[in-house]
């Protein structure tokens, strides 16, 4: 993990050698979420993580959940299909066998995170994989989550950048 003397346990994620996985666990997904944090507000050369983000989340398919005031930033760049909800609050419900989705439609079973800092999304994913086991989880950020199911190993901004047009442009690509 980037974060040091912190243990994981047992079960780590797996490491994304190939941006094709996560595209392809997006296609078999049946309800996908993706968590974008404030720090998706990072620059990169070609845009903010931000704007893989929706890119990502409107190609895959994926309801798009913005925490702090990331939904201003979302709608400011032309995207209204998105929910607001605390961090704490959507880790909660994902975890909720009775609640619904953002939608009404059912639970989700694939859920997307970045931008949220490093020492909240390892307890976000914690707690996920403890108890949603119906749930796999798939950090793309740029640190390696050891409670994801899938993520990253640490990138560059450069490597991250790369990884996340790379997963976008396989999304765009796919015939739904």
């Amino acid at each position: 993990p980037w974060q040091i003397a912190e243990i994981p346990g047992p079960v780590k994620a797996f490491i994304i050698q190939k941006p094709a996985v996560v595209m392809g666990m997006m296609k078999k997904a049946q309800r996908p979420i993706l968590v974008a944090g404030h720090l998706s507000l990072k620059t990169l050369k070609e845009g903010t993580a931000l704007d893989y983000a929706i890119e990502i989340a409107r190609a895959g398919r994926a309801a798009l959940v913005a925490t702090a005031h990331i939904i201003g930033e979302a709608e400011k760049r032309g995207y209204d299909e998105i929910y607001s909800m605390p961090a704490m609050d959507i880790a909660g419900r994902l975890q909720d066998p009775e609640w619904k989705g953002l939608d009404g439609k059912g639970r989700y079973d694939l859920a997307l995170f970045i931008g949220l800092p490093y020492y909240m999304a390892w307890t976000i994913l914690s707690g996920l994989k403890h108890r949603a086991t119906h749930l796999k989880t798939i950090s793309i950020d740029k640190y390696y989550q050891p409670h994801a199911t899938w993520s990253f190993p640490n990138l560059t901004d450069e490597a991250w950048e790369e990884n996340l047009k790379a997963i976008r442009d396989l999304l765009a690509g796919q015939k739904r």
